[in-house]
């Protein structure tokens, strides 16, 4: 076994890629020694290895534990009827084919970057730097998305406790209403604020948001047990499979987080160990509370009424209850779930610039690592920021919708980046191995490549014209100032 991000043992792989001609210079590849022996070094200082398995679990459930519970269920069950929660399930193995896939690689590349750096050490430079661009635009674009909406539930328990609420030309989303949204700069500055003081004060931080967003969803499986009817099952799937298969498409986007963890491999403190364990674990939890959530809801309530409710779990304790007070207790908990979401996938963005700074595709300043706090405290303030001022000012249309396609692309990388990695490096001692492998990646890699074909076309040209700007950059900047181009001098 690997221990505390000890280098692997090194085969026939050369530390100085060959030069050559650009095809080779685009598909140089960084050997796994080198990453592994790089984990943590920044530019003047080391991150700081303080998070144990319980940590990184609560990362990656805090990244996918999120709105998609809270406002999910108005779109699904329709679809489905009480069969959402066979569509819930459906969603989870899917995205279980990925998560082996990511517990493989977390447990023998244990590093920051997460998929780019798999497809680093696997695919090629070229494939390296789309997968990161793509990254970052799964994480930054969805940390400002997921921010906007943080705005609406403060104005509910704003309304609930106070009486009062944020005028909608300062909460509501750019576009719709709204002219500066305030508290979505308000939560990331907040988020910001926990991430500059390190990992660990950020991960205890998270920890706390998590479990009291769990015990919110508990809260309301304990209470809305009380009106469920039996007969509310009776017609259990009224769509057929094809109503279940729709609504899966839809949940599986509630998944999308769990990869969190493997962002977090150079702050580890046995990464080798803990992160197969806490991307699995993670979204066995997650399942686990979806299902109960939805087969609870679905029985206390009607699956008919479920059709544009956007607020369906406060719905269903208020009627349950007769009391409206449960409500501003669910407003509370998305609170909490929505700053929750913020923190794990803003501290996910920093790390994945910090590998490619470090790597030398993005300037230096990404990777600059504060002595005292252990935290790329520049990086950090950058890119929440950038964060910030785009959930507050600018309207993100088909823009948010663009961050499933990159997490899917990122998720396809990781799958075949597995199979790869099998045939070049076998002798590779892997602490986590996927099953059935050639296999399971394979039916990954599909599912991934289906998902991606569903989404619309407005969806594809934002992709493509966020790729067109990511080779400019690359050709124009990073290519030229590659850490492996710099070494074949």
């Amino acid at each position: 076994m690997l221990e505390h991000g000890a280098a692997p043992p090194v085969g026939d792989s050369d530390p100085r890629p060959p030069s050559g001609g650009l095809g080779t210079r685009l598909m140089r590849r960084k050997p796994v020694e080198r990453l592994v022996a790089e984990g943590g070094k920044g530019e003047g200082g080391t991150l700081r290895r303080s998070m144990g398995v319980w940590q990184l679990t609560m990362i990656s459930i805090g990244a996918t534990l999120g709105t998609g519970i809270f406002v999910v269920l108005g779109k699904a069950v329709p679809a489905a009827g009480p069969a959402v929660i066979l569509a819930f399930v459906i969603a989870g193995l899917t995205a279980l084919f990925s998560a082996l896939s990511y517990a493989e690689l977390a447990g023998t590349i244990p590093v920051s970057g997460s998929s780019y750096s798999y497809a680093y050490a696997t695919l090629g430079e070229l494939v390296a730097w789309v997968c990161g661009w793509c990254l970052i635009l799964e994480y930054g674009v969805s940390v400002a998305a997921v921010a906007v909406g943080w705005g609406q539930y403060l104005n509910e328990l704003l309304d609930g406790t106070l009486g009062f609420t944020i005028p909608d030309a300062l909460s509501a989303p750019p576009g719709d209403g709204g002219y500066f949204n305030l508290p979505a700069l308000l939560v990331v500055m907040l988020a910001m604020a926990f991430l500059l003081g390190g990992a660990k004060e950020s991960a205890r931080a998270n920890t706390i948001m998590v479990a009291v967003k769990i015990v919110a969803l508990l809260l309301f499986c304990g209470v809305a047990l009380q009106g469920v009817r039996s007969g509310n099952y009776a017609n259990f799937m009224p769509m057929g499979m094809a109503g279940v298969s729709a609504a899966g498409a839809t949940l599986f986007f509630s998944y999308i987080g769990f990869d969190a963890a493997s962002t977090a491999g150079e702050e580890a403190k046995n990464p080798q160990r803990d992160l197969p364990r806490a991307i699995m674990l993670s979204l066995v939890i997650v399942t686990a509370l979806y299902c109960l959530v939805a087969a609870i809801a679905v029985g206390a309530m009607p699956w008919q009424k479920f059709e544009g409710s956007e607020a369906a779990l406060a719905g269903i304790m208020k009627a349950v209850t007769g009391q409206s007070w449960w409500a501003v207790l669910l407003a509370f908990g998305a609170v909490i779930a929505i700053a929750s979401v913020v923190l794990t996938v803003l501290y996910g963005q920093t790390r994945i610039l910090f590998a490619m700074s470090r790597d030398g595709l993005v300037p230096k300043v990404f990777s600059k690592v504060h002595p005292k706090s252990g935290a790329p405290r520049a990086n950090t303030v950058i890119v929440s920021l950038f964060c910030g001022v785009l959930a507050a000012a600018v309207p993100l249309g088909e823009l948010a919708d663009a961050t499933s396609i990159g997490t899917l692309f990122a998720f396809a990388l990781v799958n075949v980046a597995v199979i790869v990695l099998r045939r070049t490096r076998p002798e590779m001692k892997r602490t986590f191995r996927t099953p059935l492998s050639p296999l399971f990646p394979a039916i990954g890699f599909v599912l991934c490549v289906y998902m991606m074909g569903s989404l619309g076309t407005v969806t594809w040209v934002v992709f493509g014209a966020w790729m067109a700007v990511g080779l400019v950059v690359y050709f124009g900047y990073g290519m030229r100032r590659s850490r492996l181009a710099t070494a074949e001098k």
